[in-house]
């Protein structure tokens, strides 16, 4: 499909939801094993090391110059269709629990590595399920699935992901608390006209998500009743909770989950 700014929101829809983007999703699959980190938050082309160097030669892809989160052809892209659209999608929240208190106790240096380790333990796990990373802020990672660039079974892999990053956190003794959700939520590139852009999910099931992992404790993984609609997963042996959710009248049910 020639990309054009009238269909710019059916090409932001098929490259999550669909195979518009074949080749590039085939380039993503080669891009992610790649080393190293940082990376491209949309393609996940490397910056730095080797795989930096290699995709710079054969691909001219680079850091952007504008925004260190995209390399200079996925803003380029996002700069000239900005838009999105309505689509299917899982969501991950992770939170470090009592940061605040950590900090306390901590050297600002140690509390920085730690940090870091979460953010590297955390992405290298959703980066292995396909899953796009959607923001690392303060003590916090977000991150996305859906079927065009993770498959058909993007709800489980997301589970998949909120396990290992809880495996990994429990080895490096770092309290997080993971929350999974899915739902119907608005994805694209937002940002003003010539500024800075952003490749991002917004809507209420995006806050939902969010609010879902402010009540997991650390250890745990709360998912929604919609993700489980949509797995195959045998709830009769995981704790039902009722959370109370800002912005929800009513108590909603979730299951709690470990590594």
């Amino acid at each position: 499909m020639a990309v054009n700014k009238d269909n710019a929101s059916q090409i932001w829809h098929d490259w999550f939801m669909t195979d518009a983007f074949e080749v590039e999703k085939r380039l993503y699959g080669v891009f992610r094993l790649l080393p190293h980190d940082p990376r491209c938050k949309l393609c996940h082309s490397p910056f730095q090391g080797f795989g930096g160097k290699v995709l710079g030669a054969l691909f001219g892809r680079k850091q952007s110059n504008l925004n260190p989160n995209f390399c200079n052809i996925c803003e380029a892209f996002a700069q000239k269709f900005p838009g999105g659209a309505e689509v299917e999608m899982s969501m991950l929240f992770a939170d470090v629990r009592g940061s605040t208190a950590l900090s306390e106790r901590m050297t600002p240096g140690e509390f920085t590595k730690l940090i870091n380790r979460f953010y590297i333990g955390a992405t290298h796990a959703i980066a292995e399920e396909d899953g796009l990373v959607e923001k690392l802020a303060g003590d916090a990672v977000a991150a996305f699935w859906g079927a065009g660039f993770a498959g058909v079974d993007y709800v489980i892999r997301t589970i998949h992901a909120a396990q290992k990053i809880a495996r990994v956190m429990h080895t490096q003794n770092i309290p997080v608390g993971i929350g999974v959700h899915a739902g119907v939520a608005y994805f694209g590139a937002m940002g003003s006209a010539g500024g800075l852009i952003d490749i991002s999910a917004i809507g209420e099931e995006v806050n939902t998500a969010a609010r879902i992992a402010s009540k997991a404790a650390a250890g745990e993984i709360i998912v929604s009743e919609a993700v489980l609609a949509r797995t195959e997963i045998d709830s009769t042996d995981l704790e039902a909770r009722y959370l109370e959710l800002k912005g929800i009248s009513e108590p909603v049910l979730v299951r709690v989950m470990h590594a």
